[in-house]
């Protein structure tokens, strides 16, 4: 896959595409829907490549600052996801109060017309973009007739695997998260949702209870579950490990921080200093503040029996 940055980024003779717009926060299944639809145009019109068109940061941080929603998946994370899809190039457009600015003409004309000679353009039918959010599904339709392409707007709506209809939004699923409500996440994203981050020293604690964990220090804006206990994955490269997660400020200890910390099943090595990713499976229960240590050693070996039957593992 060709990554892109900037309006200057696609490569000179860039021929006909087909293109789809959005921030893809999560590429959920929704998205990977979105995607789909528009890769199976690309074929239907004779094998074109498919484009992406994505922004950073997050637009509403650029226009209520300080509003920055929970991240689902960081920008890099975000790529690695669209290229096993098969999308051919990932354009990176920075979003800035000048572009913000962009009438929906111009956009139109400039990104889907000049650069890319977009033969059709496959977004959500809620899509909004130009200034002021003027620009709708219905406009870019108007405006593909006058320049040339095609236009579709799809409904991201589908049956969850939990039996119901789930409206696939990056919204829904940060809520959900926020709730501690991981298998809905991961119902709608088609995956567990993944925290990811740097191992950093932390104060040592697990390791004197016998059980030392790694504290993950999260990336800016990281959408991070309600506290409690997890069952997971510790992502490290192409190996996933099975884990315990913690999520919390240590209310045993008087702990005032809230940390990622994650106890990997059947492994002593110390991996600090190294980025990795933690996937968040299951939960196994609510974060609480045990009046002795024996308490809490017993709750953390209940935590690790819980964590291996979740993931299926031997106990």
């Amino acid at each position: 896959m060709q990554l892109w940055r900037g309006r200057d980024g696609v490569p000179p003779g860039w021929g006909r595409c087909v293109v789809t717009i959005g921030v893809f926060d999560g590429v959920h299944r929704g998205h990977q829907q979105l995607i789909a639809a528009a890769m199976e145009r690309a074929r239907e019109l004779g094998d074109l490549p498919t484009v992406l068109i994505t922004f950073d940061p997050h637009p509403s941080e650029v226009l209520r600052p300080g509003s920055h929603p929970a991240q689902l998946t960081t920008l890099t994370r975000r790529a690695e996801l669209v290229a096993a899809l098969g999308v051919d190039a990932f354009w990176v457009l920075p979003f800035t109060h000048e572009f913000a600015h962009v009438a929906p003409a111009e956009f139109v004309h400039e990104l889907l017309v000049d650069r890319l000679h977009a033969s059709a353009v496959v977004v959500g039918r809620n899509f909004t973009y130009g200034y002021k959010a003027a620009g709708d599904v219905a406009e870019l339709e108007r405006l593909g007739q006058r320049f040339g392409f095609e236009t579709t707007g799809l409904e991201l709506v589908a049956d969850g695997d939990r039996g119901r209809r789930v409206t696939f939004s990056s919204t829904y699923i940060r809520s959900s998260i926020a709730a501690g409500d991981v298998e809905a996440a991961a119902d709608a994203l088609g995956r567990p949702h993944r925290v990811e981050g740097v191992v950093v020293r932390g104060d040592q604690r697990g390791r004197e209870l016998g059980y030392p964990t790694a504290n993950v220090a999260a990336t800016e804006h990281a959408a991070i579950p309600a506290d409690g206990v997890y069952a997971g994955w510790f992502v490290r490269g192409e190996q996933a490990l099975p884990t315990a997660i913690s999520v919390g400020t240590n209310p045993t200890f008087s702990g005032q921080v809230r940390t990622v910390e994650a106890f990997v099943l059947d492994h002593s090595e110390d991996f600090y200093g190294q980025r990795v990713g933690v996937d968040f499976v299951a939960r196994v229960r609510g974060m609480t503040r045990f009046d002795s240590i024996e308490e809490l050693i017993a709750a953390m070996d209940g935590d690790v029996l819980a964590t291996r039957g979740l993931l299926g593992l031997p106990r």
